[in-house]
């Protein structure tokens, strides 16, 4: 039984070092969901304690009384991109929870002109169609509290559909690991995405493939590898929690996002890059909320090779009142230029507020 457990082992290894490692697959999961967080720059790993940290962290949903779901809005590049996003989570009893969640990410009515010039050379506007190009996540989290306390285990299964129109399309899965701690004001988090690489599937129409490839044949295209893996992410968060007088609160969280791949990011090496965010939230009496981040620390490099270190700034508010929370976050996802800014819009109700 051992020799067969060792065989197994030792051919699932080499079939992962035959995929293709991809630094940047799945991107469309890293932008992230909820405006609240959004506008802290994404620092929340170790905060983050309702229905979005089915997201975030799924260890959060343990704090989580009674039935919540969220829903998010929000369109990137002058409207070209739109980025949808809801939820619904539920505790099962006082020590766990579960959540779901979808988004999509898509670009539509895209122009599709492979057919635009007949056979006779003759351009004919009428043999213009339009497709979509969306990309698909869905989540399914469960969190424990665990024997230690002010421990919080969470697991998140993802389920990824990725489609061109009818030139392509993926199935992907693959799971996320959360953990959180909290003593005297203290909150710490811990959030693993892909920690078992998440495997994507590609199916290409040839047809579909060959008629783009005649179309620019000097381009001697060639069919794309049909599978992809994605590296296991790490994001760490330590924050802390103050009372300022009678009615108001401040949050602050640091974030270390960590990618096992030499990027831009501020610091940088062959084996992991890590960027780094910060994000503050100041609140009268848990009704009215003031949020501000800076994050994807990232050097730039210049038309004169120079580089020059990039910051994002987020800023959000947002108001709660008898369980319905909106939330409001400008947000630059490319953070180059003014154009790239966002307005981001959510909403998220607690169905505790409505029993009372």
């Amino acid at each position: 039984m051992k020799f067969k457990l060792s065989v197994l082992f030792l051919f699932a290894t080499f079939v992962l070092q035959a995929q293709a490692f991809r630094n940047y697959s799945n991107e469309f999961l890293n932008i992230g969901v909820d405006a609240a967080a959004l506008g802290m720059s994404k620092a929340v790993v170790a905060t983050t304690n309702d229905v979005n940290a089915v997201y975030w962290n799924p260890a959060g949903l343990v704090g989580i009384e009674d039935y919540q779901g969220s829903l998010m809005h929000a369109s990137y590049f002058a409207g070209i991109a739109n980025y949808n996003h809801a939820a619904f989570a539920m505790p099962i009893d006082k020590q766990s929870a579960l959540g779901i969640s979808i988004i999509r990410f898509g670009v539509d009515d895209i122009l599709n002109t492979t057919a635009l010039i007949d056979a006779d050379g003759n351009i004919d506007f009428n043999r213009i169609s339009l497709f979509s190009a969306a990309d698909y996540a869905f989540n399914f989290a469960y969190a424990r509290n665990l024997i230690f306390k002010d421990l919080k285990l969470g697991v998140n299964a993802k389920i990824i559909r990725r489609t061109i129109g009818d030139f392509a399309a993926s199935w992907g899965f693959g799971f996320d690991l959360g953990l959180q701690f909290e003593r005297n004001n203290w909150m710490f988090g811990l959030m693993i995405r892909d920690i078992t690489t998440t495997f994507n599937t590609w199916s290409i129409d040839e047809t579909e493939f060959n008629t783009i490839r005649d179309a620019i044949p000097e381009q001697n295209q060639e069919l794309p590898e049909t599978t992809e893996l994605t590296k296991p992410k790490l994001q760490m968060g330590v924050a802390r929690a103050f009372r300022i007088g009678r009615f108001m609160n401040l949050q602050t969280e640091i974030d270390l996002n960590v990618r096992f791949a030499k990027t831009n990011d501020i610091f940088a090496s062959e084996f992991a890059s890590i960027d780094p965010a910060i994000g503050f939230q100041l609140d009268y009496d848990r009704i009215v909320y003031l949020r501000a981040g800076v994050g994807n620390m990232q050097y730039i490099t210049q038309f004169d090779d120079s580089r020059a270190l990039s910051l994002q700034p987020n800023f959000g508010v947002g108001f709660n009142y008898k369980g319905i929370k909106i939330d409001y976050a400008l947000s630059n996802i490319g953070s180059v230029g003014n154009a790239l800014f966002s307005n981001i819009f959510s909403i998220t109700f607690d169905y505790t507020f409505f029993r009372l």
